[in-house]
Parts: structure tokens; C-alpha cells; sequence
């Protein structure tokens, strides 16, 4: 019954993130958490041993498509990262003051996504330069203003201050695009929705 449970806790896991993120603002590694033996064997399995979760994230991230596991699964939630595989699953804290949020921007091809899952979500722009600018409407405070590569996944990913409503704005050879974004408890972490257009 125990391994029926967490076998469906994997499957669900798994259906949170995408189906079908280069330098970030203040890029975080904060010190990594006492871990079990369990959690710590977990790590060591999947070639994360050492990591927290910041770390974690920003690795599997950048990991290239061809030479991503397909054992594991890794949704990122606003405060804590979900990691799984076909008989365990591990929760990783993220740092609070911290929010990760991945951005795939895209000129014909998207997807809906919420958690940004960091093995399976895939993006149209891989491997492109685009410049990104990040504000926060409330402040007015530009939070990122950069030229990135995204990752071959497609996306590029960003370690953003907590409880911002803001505007991402990003630019790609004469195309424009705008998505609002929150990194509240509620917000996402996958943000697919900025379409790139000639301006």
C-alpha cells in the first residue's frame, strides 16, 4: 500500500510540471540543509549529492536535453522543490526570501505551465540570446535588466525577491514581448506566456 502511495505521489508529481532558464538577478546559493541518510542516498543517486535546493534547481536546469534523466522528476514550487522518482520522493526547501521563476518566451510555440518542471518543460528559444528586463510595478525597481542565453531546454531562470508583482519585458532579433508575473506564495514558477512579435 506504502509504495502504491508514493508511486502515485510520483505520478502526480509529475503532471504538476510541463508536459509537452543564464544568469539571474541576485543568484542565490544559500547553505544546504541537514539531510537524512534517505535523502542524502536519494541525492547521491541522481548526481545531486552536496546540493541544496537552489542548487539543485540551477543545475538540473541547465542540464542539456539529450543528457537529462529520464528516472527523476524536479517541480519547483515557490518555496520548496519536489523530487522524485519511480519508488521515493523528497521535498528540498528553497530559501524564503528567494523565488525562482523560469522563462520560456516564445515567437510560435508555448505551453501551459504553473510549476516549472525542471526535467520535462521545454521552451521553442534554445540555446538563443535574449534580453531580458524584469520590474517591479509596484516600486518601479528594474530587479534585472540582461542579455541571457536560455538554456537548450528553452527557458532561462531568474532568483527573484518575494511578494513582487511585476513586469518582464524581453527582446529577441526585432521581436518584443510583455508578461506580468507574481512571486507570491500562490505565483508560478513556469511563465510561458510571453510571446515575442514584431515591433
Amino acid at each position: 500500500m506504502k509504495r502504491h502511495l508514493i508511486v502515485a505521489g510520483t505520478l502526480l508529481l509529475t503532471l504538476a510540471g510541463c508536459s509537452t532558464a543564464t544568469p539571474g538577478a541576485d543568484r542565490v546559493t544559500p547553505a544546504a540543509p541537514t539531510v537524512t541518510t534517505d535523502e542524502s542516498s536519494f541525492l547521491a543517486d541522481h548526481g545531486l549529492a552536496g546540493m541544496n535546493g537552489a542548487e539543485i534547481i540551477d543545475h538540473l536546469d541547465r542540464v542539456p536535453v539529450a543528457q537529462r534523466s529520464t528516472d527523476l522528476t524536479a517541480a519547483v514550487r515557490a518555496d520548496h522543490l519536489l523530487l522524485a522518482d519511480a519508488e521515493r520522493k523528497l521535498t528540498v526547501p528553497i530559501r524564503e526570501d528567494r523565488f525562482y521563476l523560469a522563462v520560456a518566451p516564445f515567437i510560435d510555440q508555448t505551453h501551459g505551465c504553473h510549476y516549472h518542471s525542471l526535467t520535462t518543460c521545454r521552451g521553442e528559444l534554445a540555446d538563443e540570446e535574449v534580453g531580458i528586463r524584469i520590474l517591479d510595478d509596484a516600486t518601479g525597481e528594474v530587479l534585472v535588466a540582461e542579455q541571457v542565453t536560455t538554456f537548450d531546454n528553452g527557458f532561462v531562470g531568474f532568483w527573484l525577491p518575494r511578494d513582487v508583482n511585476g513586469t518582464i519585458e524581453a527582446t529577441y532579433e526585432g521581436r518584443t514581448g510583455r508578461s506580468a508575473f507574481s512571486t507570491d506564495e500562490d505565483g508560478a514558477t513556469c511563465l510561458t506566456d510571453l510571446r515575442l512579435t514584431a515591433t
